[in-house]
């Protein structure tokens, strides 16, 4: 008999691909990963996806559904010791001739490993003697080492569309032991799937607050005031560090986008007040002063660095300090998203080209052969000239002509535009 002990949402997970809900575009029909779990040739990858959208419970299905040694580390409670214990365990059923294939390692939220932990994990993948499958929240890109990642595909997952939630959500009614047995009263979605934000656990997570909640002798009510005023009640009833670290960074980041200084620390004090990851709200700082700042006020870059650093140095509580401080200042500074603009079209333009060759005045001579080839000859060297300009074409020929940074309408990069005219007009 099922205990009510146990979450909704731990009661429903799924244990076969057939009940899994949502990321068809890896466990759908033609999904890498069903293919992978079907053929029982698991490769390393990282899942990479918010809060409640199914990579335990992928990972879980993994360990199910194949044959080999199965071991799961949590980044949160594991030490490099374990992550030794636990390789030299999967080094002994590699070589074992009863083990049927590579075993599996599970990190779950890997993103908290830090250097040294994530290091010890490279031989044993390099080496082919354990397959690596890890999740997490943060990109990859900023939490996973390079080496490993280079050996670890990366699979993204979405957050579930309103379809799968409510597919999820009649489930749960019609197939729980503990739900089918009330009568449910369903008059409105909008608020459940609002709260939910396409997190599944947060969803069910509501559903059983409700449910029990209810007396056993009515029928459980699902409507917007309901769920709102339940809500309300038990402000601690489902995940808020995953609405916190979705809903409310994206407000805080659009604000200071928006030159709004007020806005920007009311979020920022929302985001410190439940309980925040401030390196994660740092590195946001440093991105958003290149992207959003950028070249109206390069200065922007340096105090988000420096905050970074600080922050580092200084620990908590003192660094929400640090925190109001860059995020006031990037605030009231002139925007522009010139670079940002300028590195996306350049991208655009090497994935139109390909490998344009560079021009031959622009390569370097080192060997006679290069210099017989025509390599370096014509180059004018910029110091020769006054101003320490002269005109050349410095862009392969087939893109020659074409401009990939437009200067922002700001006073920084107009006097920047304004350089560029000159030096052009009065270049030799």
């Amino acid at each position: 008999m099922m205990s009510r002990n146990i979450p909704l949402a731990e009661r429903m997970r799924p244990t076969s691909l057939d009940d899994y809900i949502g990321q068809k575009h890896l466990v759908g029909p033609d999904g890498i990963i069903r293919r992978m779990i079907e053929t029982e040739r698991v490769n390393s990858f990282i899942l990479w996806g918010p809060p409640g959208v199914g990579k335990t419970t992928l990972a879980k299905i993994i360990a199910s559904q194949t044959e080999v040694p199965f071991y799961t580390l949590s980044a949160v409670t594991s030490g490099v010791k374990e992550v030794r214990e636990v390789l030299q365990r999967c080094e002994a059923d590699s070589r074992s001739m009863f083990v049927k294939g590579r075993p599996i390692l599970f990190i779950d939220e890997i993103h908290r490993f830090n250097k040294s932990q994530q290091d010890s994990l490279l031989g044993a993948v390099e080496k082919g003697t354990v397959t690596l499958v890890g999740a997490t929240t943060e990109n990859p890109s900023f939490e996973v080492i390079r080496p490993l990642l280079s050996r670890a595909q990366v699979y993204t997952l979405k957050s579930l569309e309103k379809e799968d939630l409510e597919e999820l959500l009649e489930r749960a009614i019609q197939k729980d032991e503990i739900l089918k047995k009330r009568t449910f009263d369903i008059r409105s979605k909008n608020a459940l799937l609002r709260y939910a934000g396409g997190d599944a656990r947060k969803l069910l997570n509501i559903v059983d607050l409700i449910e029990q909640s209810t007396p056993a002798d009515s029928d459980v009510v699902i409507d917007d005031e309901v769920v709102t005023s339940r809500l309300q009640e038990n402000p601690a009833a489902y995940d808020r560090n995953g609405e916190m670290h979705y809903d409310i960074i994206s407000a805080f980041i659009k604000s200071i986008r928006g030159s709004d200084p007020h806005a920007a620390v009311y979020w920022l004090a929302r985001m410190v007040a439940g309980g925040e990851d401030p390196a994660f709200i740092a590195r946001r700082l440093v991105i958003l002063a290149a992207e959003d700042i950028g070249l109206a006020n390069p200065n922007a870059l340096l105090l988000a660095n420096a905050t970074f650093d600080a922050l580092n140095k200084i620990g908590w509580p003192e660094g929400r300090i640090i925190l109001s401080e860059c995020a006031i200042y990037l605030a009231n500074s002139p925007k522009s998203n010139s670079a940002y603009k300028a590195i996306g079209a350049a991208l655009e333009a090497v994935k139109e080209t390909g490998d344009s060759p560079v021009p031959l005045h622009l390569r370097n001579a080192p060997t006679k052969l290069m210099s017989d080839l025509g390599y370096h000859e014509g180059y004018k060297y910029a110091h020769d000239y006054a101003g320490n300009y002269v005109d050349q074409q410095y862009l392969p020929d087939d893109l020659k002509d074409r401009k990939f940074w437009i200067p922002g309408n700001n006073p920084a990069e107009a006097k920047m535009q304004q350089r560029l005219d000159s030096l052009k007009q009065n270049g030799q």
